[in-house]
């Protein structure tokens, strides 16, 4: 049987939302930099976009654990804290611009956030602990990630600021639903 080695097994595409990079004035790091350490672990065709902590990049490994703990610990030496990481494979992604609920990202009058769930946490358990304004806001389960739309004309009333008081919300990223369309756009390039 051939042992298969790096230059003849298929690499992996993945995407990594960071949670809590430049905010705030918290853990800021330049994308260049980001990029650069992504690239010291041997990351291949490495991409950032924006400045909060959103990065492509393909691998050969296939186990998303050993994935999320070398970025973390490379991560934790870098800036000193640690950051949670939300990591998908191409696959994963296209799922959920594919399987976005009918209409989500379609109305002008409408805000459109997609919020990616880091282990543990899972969907259901999400969908508990966040709340929603009937009338304002929408939320909708997803794999891995919860949609949620707001209407613009009433964000002071949308709930959705109030999920920083949830158990939930350090295992959680939020990106509106431009930025998650960007993102799929560079993955396809």
């Amino acid at each position: 049987m051939k042992r298969l080695t790096g230059s003849n097994m298929k690499k992996t595409g993945y995407v990594v939302f960071l949670r809590g990079v430049n905010v705030g004035g918290k853990n800021i790091i330049k994308m260049d930099e980001l990029k650069k350490i992504f690239e010291e672990l041997k990351f291949t065709e490495v991409k950032t976009y924006i400045q909060s902590g959103n990065i492509i990049f393909n691998d050969y490994e296939k186990d998303k654990t050993k994935l999320v703990k070398n970025i973390d610990k490379k991560l934790y030496k870098k800036l000193n804290t640690k950051v949670n990481i939300a990591i998908l494979t191409f696959p994963e992604f296209k799922e959920i611009i594919d399987k976005k609920p009918k209409g989500f990202g379609d109305a002008d009058e409408k805000k459109y956030d997609v919020i990616y769930l880091t282990e543990p946490l899972k969907a259901n358990d999400a969908l508990k602990e966040i709340k929603t304004r009937e009338g304002v806001d929408e939320i909708f389960k997803g794999k891995n990630v919860l949609y949620i739309s707001r209407k613009k004309e009433s964000l002071a009333k949308s709930y959705l600021s109030k999920i920083i008081e949830t158990p939930v919300y350090q295992n959680i990223t939020i990106r509106n639903w431009n930025t998650t369309k960007k993102i799929y756009d560079l993955m396809n390039l």
